[in-house]
């Protein structure tokens, strides 16, 4: 049985408590928030866990062995070195930190003292981005061509990160996982309607050092509520709509043929339109999964899927992109860890 605490009961903090106080394997022993009315609602929800202001005390009890941060992303670098430095295992929500200097610190820390660092990248445990993962590991959709989302709606509007940092992470980080290729250039684009420096819209690209070729929309400034993402290979497209209630996986059997000899313009490249399959998804709640996952790693001493270095890597990719939003989309070139 694994010992949490959970730091940050907001919007967000409050699924995880959830989570983390009905896993049989867990034992939520508390949950700190700066907020009182947000803990006297956690102790009214959840009786029996233990609740303070004061994020030292939590640490200084020898039971608490792993800690979720889930509180602002400007408090993801020194919460979660603390805990860290407590000797107790670490869940810190995306992104990792705010630059990457501090998340190689996270990383760094977390090595050296040989405890679990796992990042809420929660996409990375939806069934649907398990499928195309498998999907891509299968050879079924070929040479992978290019691959783009759309993560749009209007939605709660930020104040202390802009749309880019609030909501590309998701997207990044399966982009990430489907490629085996590294990141090789970044460019990016955006505008603050709202607010002064706050862009509430973005749109970046990301070029990989296999010749693929990914892009991000993100706004919270927009008519439609979509949460896709489309991978197009050299034999069949996938696209993975997370706003279906049941089909939210449709693999095209469609593509285009380039044939290695031809005698006309007509013969030079065949389209080929084929059957949509709508294979079956696994119904279980992805941040239960996730949860499930970091306990694991902490029992086993494994490494998570969605672990330290893939936050930092997420986290260079949105420094440079946020390098090219100020250079008016100047394509920014991304060094190697």
């Amino acid at each position: 049985m694994t010992v949490v605490a959970v730091v940050g009961a907001g919007n967000w903090g409050r699924n995880l408590v959830r989570n983390f106080h009905n896993l049989p394997s867990s034992s939520l022993k508390w949950v700190v928030d700066l907020d009182e009315g947000r803990l006297a609602k956690m102790r009214e929800l959840f009786p029996g866990i233990r609740t303070t202001t004061a994020v030292d005390e939590m640490l200084a009890d020898p039971e608490v062995d792993a800690v979720v941060v889930s509180a602002s992303a400007r408090a993801h670098h020194p919460l979660g070195m603390k805990v860290l430095r407590a000797g107790k295992h670490a869940y810190v929500e995306k992104p990792l930190a705010l630059t990457a200097l501090h998340a190689e610190e996270l990383v760094s820390e977390a090595d050296d003292r040989n405890l679990v660092l796992m990042v809420g990248h929660l996409l990375l445990f939806h069934p649907g981005v398990l499928k195309l993962k498998q999907l891509v590991e299968s050879g079924e959709l070929g040479d992978l061509y290019y691959l783009y989302s759309q993560r749009v709606n209007l939605g709660v509007i930020r104040q202390d990160e802009n749309s880019l940092w609030s909501f590309a992470p998701h997207d990044l980080s399966v982009m990430l996982y489907l490629l085996d290729q590294k990141p090789v250039s970044v460019t990016a684009r955006g505008a603050a309607y709202l607010q002064d420096g706050v862009e509430d819209v973005a749109f970046m690209n990301v070029r990989f050092s296999g010749g693929c070729m990914g892009q991000v929309q993100v706004s919270w400034l927009d008519p439609h509520k979509l949460r896709k993402f489309t991978v197009v290979g050299s034999k069949k497209m996938v696209v993975f709509d997370d706003m279906e209630a049941q089909e939210k996986i449709r693999i095209f059997d469609k593509g285009a043929r380039v044939p290695t000899e031809y005698r006309s313009f007509g013969d030079y490249i065949g389209l080929r339109f084929g059957d949509i399959l709508i294979p079956r998804l696994d119904a279980s709640e992805p941040l239960r999964l996730e949860c499930q996952h970091f306990l694991d790693c902490v029992t086993r001493g494994e490494r998570p899927r969605s672990d330290g270095r893939g936050g930092l890597e997420v986290v260079r990719l949105l420094e440079a992109a946020t390098r090219s939003l100020a250079a008016d989309g100047a394509p920014i070139q991304i060094q190697e860890g």
